[in-house]
C-alpha cells in the first residue's frame, strides 16, 4: 500500500510531521519559559551586562588586581556611572520642565487659534465642549484608570525586583562565571564536551562583540541626534539624547521610537518647522546607522543579515514585549556563533579551547581560568573563521 503513495508525497509527509514536532516543541519551550520570565529576563540582562563589563575586569587582572577585587571595582564603577547619568538626566529634566511647560502652553494656544481661525473654523464653545466631555470621560472611567495605575505600580515593583535579581546574578557572573560554566559543561557527554565548551565560549565572544558594537552605534546615535536638537533649540536635549542612547540597544526599532519622541517634543515645544528639521536629523542619523554603522560594526561583530535582525526583533517583541525585542538579537548572535562552531569543528582538541580562552586573557594564577564562562576574549571573527 505504501508503494502506491507517490515518493514526493511520502517525503513531504515525513518532513511535515517532523516540522510540526519541532514547532510544537518550540511552542512548549516558549510557554514554559514565559512562566519563569521573572527569572529568565534578569538572567539574560545580567549576561549582557557581564559581556559589557568583563573586558574591564580582564584589564584590571592584567594589572595584577585580584579577580574578586577587579570584579567589585568594575561593578561599583558601573553602578556609580549609571547613577550619575540618571541623576544628571533627572536634574536636567527638572530644570528644563518649567520652560517646556511654557512652550507647551504657547503651542496649545497656537493650536487653539488654528482650530478657530484655520480651515476647520471651530467655535470657542465647541472646543470648550470637547474639553468638558474629556473631563467627564475621565471621571466616568476613574475606577478603570485607578486599577490601571495600580497595575502600573505592580509592574514598577516587578521591575525593581528584577533589577535587584539582575544585580545579584551579575555579581556571581563577574566573580565566578568561569566556575559556573565549567560546572554546566560537566553535564555534557564526554564525547562532545570539548566541542560544546568551545561553541559556548565562541558564542559568548560573539556576545561581547555585539555589546561593544551596539554601544558604539548607540553613542553615535545619541551624539548625532543630541547635537541636532541643540542646534534647533529643542528643550531637554540631554534627557532626549540619553533616551536615544538607551533605545539604540534595541536595534532598528529602538532608535526609531526614541527619535519619534524627540520629534514629538520638538513639535510641541518649537512648532511644526522645527519638528520637520528634527525629523530630517533623525532620518539622517538612522540612514548613517543603517547603511554604515550597522554593516560596519554589527555586521563584522556577529555576521547577521539585516533581515534576520528585523525578523528576530519582531518575533521577540511579539513573544516577550520590550524585553524580547532587547534580547532577540543577542540571543541570535550567540546561537549563530555557537551553532556554526558545532557544525564546523568536528574534532576539537583541548588545546583549541586553551588557545581561544587565552586569546586576550590575563595571566591566571595557579593555572585557573578567570572571569565569566566566556572569559574567552576571542572576537566574533574567531567564531566566523571556522565557517
Amino acid at each position: 500500500m505504501t508503494a502506491k503513495v507517490p515518493t514526493g508525497l511520502r517525503i513531504g509527509a515525513a518532513l511535515g510531521w517532523r516540522f510540526l514536532v519541532v514547532v510544537g516543541a518550540v511552542y512548549i519551550l516558549v510557554k514554559a519559559l514565559s512562566f519563569v520570565s521573572v527569572v529568565i529576563v534578569p538572567l539574560a540582562i545580567a549576561l549582557l551586562l557581564t559581556a559589557l563589563m568583563i573586558p574591564a575586569v580582564r584589564r584590571l587582572i592584567r594589572l595584577r588586581v585580584p579577580h574578586t577585587l577587579a570584579a567589585v571595582i568594575v561593578l561599583i564603577g558601573g553602578l556609580a556611572l549609571l547613577g550619575g547619568i540618571l541623576t544628571f538626566v533627572v536634574v536636567q529634566f527638572t530644570n528644563g520642565l518649567p520652560a517646556l511647560q511654557g512652550r507647551i502652553n504657547a503651542s496649545l494656544d497656537q493650536i487653539k487659534d488654528w482650530l478657530i481661525d484655520g480651515p476647520l473654523h471651530l467655535q470657542q464653545s465647541q472646543i470648550q465642549d470637547f474639553i468638558s466631555q474629556s473631563v467627564q470621560f475621565l471621571q466616568r472611567n476613574q475606577a478603570e484608570l485607578t486599577s490601571q495605575a495600580l497595575t502600573t505600580a505592580g509592574v514598577v515593583g516587578e521591575v525593581l525586583t528584577g533589577f535587584v535579581l539582575t544585580l545579584f546574578i551579575l555579581i556571581f557572573f563577574l566573580v565566578g562565571g568561569e566556575q559556573i560554566w565549567l560546572f554546566l559543561v560537566r553535564g555534557i557527554p564526554a564525547a562532545v564536551r570539548d566541542r560544546v565548551d568551545l561553541a559556548g565560549r565562541r558564542g559568548f565572544a560573539s556576545l561581547i562583540s555585539y555589546v561593544r558594537a551596539t554601544a558604539a552605534v548607540a553613542v553615535v546615535d545619541a551624539v548625532g541626534i543630541g547635537i541636532g536638537l541643540w542646534i534647533v533649540g529643542v528643550p531637554l536635549v540631554v534627557p532626549l539624547a540619553t533616551l536615544v542612547f538607551l533605545g539604540a540597544f534595541i536595534p532598528i526599532v529602538g532608535a526609531v521610537v526614541t527619535g519619534a519622541v524627540a520629534v514629538l517634543v520638538a513639535l510641541v515645544a518649537n512648532g511644526f518647522i522645527a519638528a520637520l528639521i528634527v525629523l530630517g536629523i533623525v532620518i539622517g542619523v538612522m540612514q548613517l546607522e543603517g547603511h554604515i554603522l550597522q554593516p560596519l560594526l554589527l555586521g563584522r561583530a556577529v555576521r547577521l543579515h539585516p533581515l534576520a535582525v528585523v525578523l528576530s526583533i519582531t518575533a521577540g517583541l511579539v513573544i516577550a514585549g520590550i524585553a524580547g525585542g532587547l534580547l532577540a538579537v543577542p540571543l541570535l548572535a550567540v546561537l549563530n556563533a555557537g551553532i556554526r562552531s558545532l557544525l564546523h569543528d568536528r574534532d576539537v582538541q583541548p588545546s583549541d579551547i586553551d588557545v581561544l580562552d587565552h586569546a586576550q586573557a590575563q595571566p591566571a594564577p595557579s593555572g585557573h581560568h578567570t572571569g565569566t564562562p566566556t572569559d574567552t576574549s576571542a572576537s566574533g571573527h574567531d567564531s566566523d573563521s571556522t565557517a
